[in-house]
């Protein structure tokens, strides 16, 4: 038995990660759980050393001309992939996360990063952060969260982990019928206790937690 894999991330993003799993001969189900649209914004006033992103929808969504001239701190390969399709040159590329690549950057010289984040964020300290997208909840309809019983779910934020444990919890498919492949440790334990297994990708970027969520979905 192979398991269909969940995919929860929002487009565009979503059919990058179905490739990856359709490439490993897994099958999968988008149900996104939110949609994202840009946000208007204004350079903050200073001098900034470089770009900090997070994630690939800042570059998605931004509108960077005002900033086209910085090199850009990424905290993992998704972001930084992105930074370079959009003519930036990328100086860090992190293996960790947020904290762990402004530490890394500051180490490097690169003292006043400029984030530019979305409207629901992990707050860094010593960072000026600008919004520049938003994440607004889908809400699908009752009784959806049933093609999960039984299947692999991708989780790629901890907003999208609480969120999809509410709805399986709503909807009355019982968690331990579900195994979670999270991005992060902080991203499972944001989806709770008692689902079938948890496992977190070796590496925070999509290429590794397809990877898993194959492992995960073939093996019994």
């Amino acid at each position: 038995m192979t398991r269909t894999a969940i995919v929860l991330r929002p487009a565009p993003g979503d059919a990058q990660t179905i490739a990856r799993l359709t490439a490993l001969g897994i099958p999968t189900r988008a149900l996104p759980l939110f949609a994202v649209h840009p946000v208007a914004w204004s350079l903050p006033e200073g001098e900034f050393d470089a770009l900090l992103v997070t994630s690939a929808n800042a570059i998605r969504h931004a509108g960077l001309d005002a900033v086209r001239g910085l090199p850009v701190v990424a905290v993992g390969e998704a972001s930084a992939a992105a930074a370079r399709v959009a003519g930036f040159a990328v100086a860090i590329t992190g293996a960790s996360n947020g904290t762990a690549v402004v530490a890394e950057a500051r180490a490097t010289g690169f003292a006043r990063l400029l984030h530019l984040a979305g409207h629901d964020r992990i707050a860094l300290p010593g960072v000026t952060a600008v919004t520049v997208y938003r994440s607004e909840t889908l809400d699908p309809p009752p009784g959806a969260l049933e093609t999960a019983r039984g299947q692999v779910a991708l989780l790629h934020s901890p907003r999208a982990a609480r969120r999809f444990a509410a709805l399986v919890d709503r909807d009355s498919v019982p968690r331990t019928s579900i195994r979670l492949a999270a991005l992060s440790e902080a991203i499972a334990r944001a989806a709770g206790t008692g689902w079938g297994e948890t496992l977190v990708a070796a590496r925070p970027d999509d290429a590794a937690l397809a990877a898993l969520a194959a492992r995960l979905a073939i093996d019994p």
